[in-house]
């Protein structure tokens, strides 16, 4: 039997206790991603629109916890590194990890926010005078 970190189901989330601040931050945001963009049970990930409905609850999370202007204010608080990032923003550094995946899929190598353009890989964050 498999052991969930997290479920929701029927407007309810449970969590594991026994993990840490930053991974149930991470947690609760899938699974309201989970209750914001999907319907039903989509458990079994053999199914490819099971795997759809995942990733659009996983892309709905990123952006709730990791803006790109969070990114801008990571950058001007002085955060350097994905490290520092997750420590910053309060998620793992997987989440991190999958964050930048995501929005290099979604906007390429940067992206441009107010004055600064955000680089995904390598991380960095410059600003446009």
């Amino acid at each position: 039997m498999k052991i969930f970190k997290g479920l929701y189901s029927d407007s309810n989330i449970a969590i594991n206790n026994n993990l840490t601040n930053a991974e149930k931050a991470c947690l609760i945001a899938e699974e309201l991603g989970h209750h914001y963009t999907t319907v039903g049970d989509i458990l079994d990930q053999s199914e490819v629109s099971n795997r759809k409905l995942e990733k659009t609850a996983h892309n709905w999370e990123y952006e709730k916890l990791i803006g790109l202007i969070d990114l801008v204010n990571a950058y001007k608080s002085g955060v350097r590194n994905r490290h520092e990032l997750a420590y910053f923003l309060e998620v793992t550094e997987e989440f991190i990890e999958s964050a930048l995946n995501y929005y290099r899929e979604k906007h390429g190598l940067f992206a441009t926010v107010d004055n600064y353009i955000v680089y995904f890989e390598p991380l960095g964050v410059f600003e446009i005078f």
